[in-house]
């Protein structure tokens, strides 16, 4: 198996984050259990268990919900999946998520100037694939279109989402939206926390499938 080596200031970031777990309500330790239940069942079919994270606007929460569940999975050595986002509509990959993960130490390439919705290449270690960032579709061609789990991490998603065609399986997980705090004196604390909440919960996650398999 390949040695998985994060970047400096990402595997500081990590480093007490299992100790953290603590933290998880039981309410929502059962919809990342349940969740788990999904990625073990796929792997001990011997499939790509294929995550999709989705909110309203594909900006924020699952932009980190993508780009966390991939590197939790590496991080425990799980191999098989594949990890993608999407919104009931796009707009882009809002810059201060984009900030957080840089704080949280990850590398961003920024692909597209003057933009509306710029694309981003983000990573987390040398010798790590880099995951291309950007808003989208949850219906959109670069995400699977059957045999997948879709992951509504917003409640307004939730309610414009009822059914998600070729989802096998829908999980709630909800987060609250750091966009309330945009352009006030709490905007990098609360982008910091959800970035941190959503690290925390894809890494329980990966490591309650990796005590399963």
């Amino acid at each position: 198996m390949q040695v998985i080596y994060f970047n400096t200031v990402l595997g500081k970031y990590l480093e007490d984050i299992e100790s953290a777990f603590t933290e998880i309500p039981e309410s929502r330790t059962e919809s990342l259990q349940q969740l788990g239940d999904y990625v073990i069942s796929a792997l001990k079919d011997d499939r790509q268990a294929q995550l999709v994270f989705i909110c309203t606007h594909n900006s924020r929460r699952s932009q980190f919900g993508q780009i966390w569940a991939l590197n939790a999975s590496q991080f425990y050595g799980i191999e098989n999946i594949s990890t993608f986002s999407g919104g009931t509509e796009s707009t882009s990959f809002n810059t201060h998520a984009v900030a957080a993960l840089e704080r949280a130490g990850f590398s961003v390439e920024k692909l597209t100037e003057n933009d509306e919705n710029p694309r981003y290449i983000i990573k987390s270690g040398e010798n790590l694939p880099a995951a291309p960032m950007y808003s989208k579709k949850y219906d959109d061609d670069a995400n699977p279109d059957k045999d997948f789990c879709a992951i509504l991490v917003c409640t307004d998603a939730d309610k414009a989402c009822p059914f998600v065609p070729g989802a096998e399986e829908r999980i709630l997980t909800p987060y609250d939206d750091p966009k309330a705090f945009d352009g006030t004196n709490q905007e990098t604390n609360k982008y910091d926390e959800r970035c941190r909440q959503i690290a925390r919960e894809m890494f329980y996650l990966f490591r309650y499938v990796k005590s399963k398999i």
